[in-house]
């Protein structure tokens, strides 16, 4: 098969195609042949050896994949069948023809959902509804902030916010990203570069703040962010594309009554050195299964940015550095 190898570390244009042997089918797992796979700011940092959870060398990265059952482990008990339309969430592997998953994070997708869109769920979709229901029990009526609201996890996050009733105040970096945020369902939207966005946020909440703030940013954004937020409001920092992991003031975490909330999708998943108990793994498939039902419900509609053949990841790795994605580049191998 055709996979992505990294044979060192560093950036997208020094990695390679290669004609490899398929993984072997493991105990616990399902053989999925795919047909899309999802590109991410995490391969980056990964390719880069800079990620948490960097195999070692030589490895295939990739995340997230939406494909058709091919083989499924004799030990394995699921009502998965051979050719079904599935999506799945794997540490590393992705970007290749095939690929092993742990059975546990194989989810069956709805007809209504294309392989390219299914991609976002195995972590975007599902961190933000983590993030948001699980952690920071947001409420209807509720005020979210979703800054980077037109790329593919601040999408979700917004989505999934209105879905669950908040009112939504969106950010973005240019006029047609935030009109992208406001055709999905944002009922504000600041564009961070014409605009303040503490000051802004603060006069559409009458001086009180956000009630919480989802921010794939970090950096300057987060440090603003904990200036515009609400008494017992919740701030999440589910990531750092910025490139600046902010230093948080102890000082605004007690006058503010505020909690600063951790998401790591990939405890869930039982990545790497983590475990996840089975009462936590069968809340992830339920969770997947409430996820299935709003995008048959409308509410939730992943936009893919572009679709690539396999041999340009690289192209599409160096495009997600450039800021101009709204929603996801996937690769089709």
């Amino acid at each position: 098969m055709r996979a992505v190898i990294c044979r060192q570390f560093g950036p997208p244009d020094i990695h390679r195609i290669e004609d490899v042997p398929p993984p072997p089918l493991l105990p616990g797992s399902i053989r999925v042949k795919v047909h899309a796979s999802a590109l991410s700011f995490a391969n980056l940092l990964v390719i880069e050896g800079k990620h948490q959870n960097t195999p070692p060398l030589p490895f295939t990265p990739g995340t997230e994949i939406a494909g058709t059952v091919a083989e499924i482990a004799p030990d394995v008990e699921t009502s998965l069948q051979p050719g079904d339309r599935v999506c799945a969430g794997l540490p590393s592997g992705g970007l290749a023809e095939e690929a092993v998953v742990d059975a546990a994070n194989v989810f069956p997708i709805p007809d209504a959902l294309d392989f390219a869109a299914a991609t976002q769920f195995p972590t975007i979709y599902a961190t933000g509804y983590a993030a948001l229901v699980w952690r920071a029990r947001i409420q209807p009526g509720e005020v979210l902030l979703v800054h980077a609201a037109a790329g593919a996890s601040g999408l979700a996050a917004l989505q999934i916010g209105k879905a669950l009733g908040a009112r939504v105040i969106a950010t973005a970096g240019s006029p047609e990203k935030c009109a992208i945020a406001s055709a999905h369902g944002a009922d504000h939207v600041i564009d961070y570069r014409a605009q303040d966005f503490r000051r802004e946020v603060l006069a559409l909440t009458d001086g009180l703040g956000a009630d919480v703030i989802f921010d794939p940013v970090g950096g300057a954004v987060f440090d603003q962010s904990l200036r515009c937020i609400a008494p017992l409001g919740r701030v999440i920092p589910m990531g750092f594309a910025s490139g600046g992991i902010p230093s948080i003031p102890a000082n605004l975490v007690l006058v503010k009554n505020i909690d600063v909330i951790g998401i790591y999708w990939g405890f869930y998943m039982a990545w790497g050195k983590t475990q996840a108990s089975p009462a936590l793994r069968a809340q992830v498939r339920t969770m997947f299964a409430d996820l299935f039902t709003l995008v048959e419900q409308g509410k939730l509609r992943p936009i893919t940015d572009s679709q690539l053949p396999l041999t340009d990841f690289a192209k599409g790795l160096t495009r997600l550095t450039e800021r101009s994605v709204i929603g996801k580049v996937v690769l089709v191998p």
